[in-house]
């Protein structure tokens, strides 16, 4: 059949899968000897399938690792490793597609160790116990651990975590857990304790235009690519190596199936998904959508907002998730000025619990609304962190006298609580004068309420309740500030 222009702007033809230059030299010097063999072959017999491109490409040393300067630059924690041959377990956390497993295997190679791989998503107890049983073998016959990597180990239960513990104290596995969450929240603590967490980044775009040339010479050295392709593939990547290569691999094949010289942006538009939108949670853009709602309620932009929720429900995320973080937001950036913004986030999380999807999302939305909406205040969210600061630094001062307990006699025969004014037997509830600081600190301020909701009226208050105790203490009413 005569070939026929194409959607994609070629040629349709016989399909021609990617065959490197020493396959063809093997293919050649087979072709006399296999040419008998195969005449009477079924017309249905097809070339192998290839492994994917970021499978063919996974670097097969650190140096040809792209990204991640931080943990294998020179001088950086994990080069400093592999260079002194000391393995050792530890957690890799990041996005999709940064290098995680790649770096696993690159580790067992380096330092001659057996490999296990387990998949959290499909593994459970049986997998567990066969690398045991296997680890065991090995180190029976060769006195070396066995390198465990756990891919999406977050994904095990607890139990089944703690199930490692046992054989990464004894030295059976060098423990190498892949996550995409958050280690602190999703892995038990034994088991972090016993390994270091290593943070690996999205690629950045640099870098990952390294990645997609190389892969365009190795791969596809025949097919011409524009700059404005190029930036697509980078875009679309979003800082995940094997979306990218799995996009090159996609657009390159089909190029040459269709016999296009050319790959340009309306080829690429036509080829790959239409949506460029990456939701992921564990992910870099999964941080980001929700970065953008909080600064977007705490600019008093609801529609913003509003936007940035639906785009991550859109995309896959837990709206428990974003009922925790709307409870936070109004803690934080809310507070005070309208403590009613923390009762109707807290209601909106339990309403979503009661509804579910899709008609408790809406008591989300009113709570992300109304809170963009709420005056602002971060003045008992910077109290708070100050003090934090200032007691780690500071540390432990004497609690004072009259402050303290004394439930037994020799307690108050010691002083303690002597002289306390109970506020109650005050005029206004209030014992004018009294001091509740340690020694030394006596009149210290860090919360300053803001002059914006409540927190107007707070500011009134403690100001004339300071006014009441300077009145106490010039009266000798007041208890008296230490010198």
């Amino acid at each position: 059949m005569k070939d026929s222009d194409d959607l994609f702007g070629g040629t349709l033809g016989a399909f021609e899968p990617p065959v490197s230059a020493k396959a063809k030299e093997e293919k050649g010097a087979r072709g006399s000897k296999s040419s008998g063999r195969r005449s009477g072959a079924a017309a249905s017999d097809t070339a192998p399938m290839l492994a994917p491109l970021a499978e063919r490409l996974r670097p097969k040393t650190l140096d040809e690792v792209v990204g991640q300067k931080h943990l294998i630059g020179p001088g950086a924690p994990l080069r400093v490793a592999f260079e002194n041959h000391r393995p050792h377990s530890m957690i890799l956390w990041g996005p999709p597609g940064v290098g995680k497993t790649t770096l696993a295997r690159l580790m067992a190679g380096a330092f001659d160790l057996p490999f296990i791989a387990i998949s959290a998503v499909l593994g459970g107890v049986k997998e567990i116990r066969d690398a045991v049983e296997t680890a065991r073998n090995t180190m029976a016959l060769s006195g070396k651990p066995t390198l465990l990597f756990v891919d999406e180990v977050h994904r095990f239960s607890k139990s089944q975590q703690d199930a490692f513990l046992p054989h990464v104290e004894s030295g059976l596995f060098i423990f190498v857990g892949a996550t995409t969450e958050n280690p602190s929240f999703e892995v038990v603590n034994a088991l972090l304790s016993r390994a270091t967490v290593y943070t690996l980044e999205s690629l950045k775009d640099e870098e990952a235009l390294e990645l997609l040339e190389r892969a365009l010479s190795r791969e596809f050295p025949d097919t011409a690519w524009t700059d404005e392709a190029k930036r697509i593939l980078v875009t679309l990547a979003d800082g995940d190596a094997r979306r990218l290569l799995n996009a090159v691999d996609v657009a390159g094949t089909m190029a040459r199936e269709r016999h296009v010289p050319e790959i340009d942006a309306a080829f690429l538009r036509k080829t790959l998904p239409a949506t460029l939108r990456r939701f992921d949670k564990g992910g870099d853009n999964f941080y980001d959508q929700i970065s953008a709602m909080h600064k977007s309620v705490r600019g008093s932009d609801p529609d913003a907002a509003l936007y940035w929720m639906v785009r991550m429900l859109d995309g896959g995320c837990d709206p428990r998730y974003i009922a925790r973080r709307v409870v936070r937001m109004a803690i934080e950036d809310i507070s005070l000025a309208d403590p009613r913004a923390t009762e109707l986030a807290v209601e909106a999380a339990e309403i979503y619990e009661r509804l579910g999807s899709p008609e408790g999302e809406l008591a989300l939305a009113q709570a992300v609304v109304y809170l963009a909406c709420a005056p602002k205040s971060n003045a008992v969210y910077k109290a708070y962190n100050e003090l934090r600061a200032f007691v780690k630094e500071d540390g432990s001062r004497a609690v004072p006298m009259h402050l303290r307990n004394a439930p037994t006699k020799l307690m108050k025969d010691l002083g303690y609580h002597e002289g306390y004014r109970y506020a109650h037997d005050e005029p206004g509830a209030f014992a004018a004068g009294e001091i509740y600081l340690p020694e030394g600190l006596e009149g210290r301020k860090w919360y300053h309420p803001t002059d914006r909701g409540l927190e107007v009226r707070i500011a009134e208050k403690l100001a004339r309740l300071d006014a009441l105790n300077e009145e106490a203490r010039k009266a000798g009413r007041g208890r008296r500030k230490e010198n």
